[in-house]
């Protein structure tokens, strides 16, 4: 868990992501990612020089067989305060709308619902488990996909809503969170979406590992290479 922590206050200091008594709020899907971060956050804000409170985020999107009580257990384990706001996100994109490709309709509709939530609970920030090897994946979706340099920001702002949204774990690589949920015993809530694993993003994360091993720490260049770029970016104001 240190380095959790530590990668955690790293980015929330270099990227200035909290404000003095703020409630921020911590999108939990009960993947590694999100579980991972929901208890790196709660650490954090037992001994950051900024004073904030968590609150657990989760949506219910709607698929079947899904059992959100392990992530209600570790909630009241970590005294941590769980909302679980129920949506028709699964119907909307796999049964009314049949998507073939139905990964970008459903993350626009999370998103949206996810920054209603944080305004029905009085709140501005919204903290999501994206990491650094999500930074380089979406870059090369992006790239490879749309024609476009592009990747997710450290901190962005959601249009319209005035929600801010974090990413303190953009400091740490997969298999650390890998590593630390499994030594810590955090709790994983299996997907029930029908696509998972068959994704483009998994087509790209596997064309990652495989540029890795024919050119050792590529990964960790790309790394730099985007942030540097997301740097370069705010710089210029673009």
């Amino acid at each position: 868990m240190r380095k959790l922590l530590s990668k955690i206050r790293r980015a929330c200091d270099e990227y200035h992501m909290i404000e003095a008594d703020e409630t921020i709020c911590v999108a939990v899907s009960g993947g590694k990612d999100s579980m991972a971060m929901l208890a790196g956050m709660k650490g954090f804000s037992n001994f950051s020089p900024i004073p904030f409170k968590v609150h657990a985020l989760c949506l219910d999107t709607g698929f079947e067989n899904m059992d959100f009580g392990k992530l209600e257990e570790f909630c009241r384990e970590i005294d941590v305060p769980l909302t679980i706001k129920k949506t028709q996100i699964a119907q909307i994109v796999f049964d009314t709308r049949k998507e073939k490709s139905p990964c970008a309709l459903c993350a626009k509709m999370r998103r949206g619902a996810l920054a209603e939530a944080v305004k029905e609970l009085g709140a501005s920030t919204l903290a999501l488990g994206h990491h650094a090897d999500d930074l380089i994946e979406t870059f090369l979706l992006s790239l490879l996909y749309e024609g476009r340099i592009s990747s997710f920001k450290p901190v962005t702002y959601l249009d319209r809503t005035g929600v801010k949204t974090i990413r303190p774990m953009i400091n740490l690589r997969e298999q650390e969170i890998i590593y630390i949920v499994n030594k810590n015993n955090i709790p994983v809530i299996k997907s029930a979406c029908p696509v998972d694993g068959t994704t483009k993003r998994e087509d790209v994360k596997n064309l990652v590992k495989q540029l890795s091993k024919q050119f050792p720490e590529s990964d960790e260049r790309m790394i730099h290479a985007v942030k540097t770029f997301l740097r370069d970016m705010d710089k210029n104001n673009l």
